[in-house]
């Protein structure tokens, strides 16, 4: 079971089991990691989801799609290199250990 670490702004670190397939934004919901609202359920509509993914792990996911990059412009946390919609990225075996930090405030 791939695991995926969140850290927090204080620093604090959540690391949770997830199954492959499953989002980076479910695997938090589902596991009560705070940060992580996921308001639109996954559809790519509201940004609740942002993260930002730590440099290491930035070449495994491809870039982000134009919905996306939409989102993440009207994101209220700042925007960074490696700012994803965790909705939009599917935990995968290559993935396991992937590492992002959760934005102090969410739309």
């Amino acid at each position: 079971m791939p695991k995926v670490v969140y850290v927090g702004g204080a620093g604090q670190e959540h690391a949770v089991d997830a199954t492959a397939g499953e989002s980076v934004m479910a695997a938090a919901v589902k596991s009560g990691v705070p940060g992580i609202i996921g308001e639109c359920g996954g559809n790519a509509s509201c940004a609740t989801c942002h993260v930002w993914v730590r440099d290491e792990f930035l070449h495994l996911l491809g870039e982000p799609g134009d919905e996306e990059e939409d989102l993440l412009e009207m994101a209220v946390s700042e925007r960074r290199d490696g700012s994803r919609l965790g909705c939009q990225i599917s935990v995968s075996p290559e993935l396991d250990g992937l590492t992002v930090d959760v934005p102090p405030q969410q739309p």
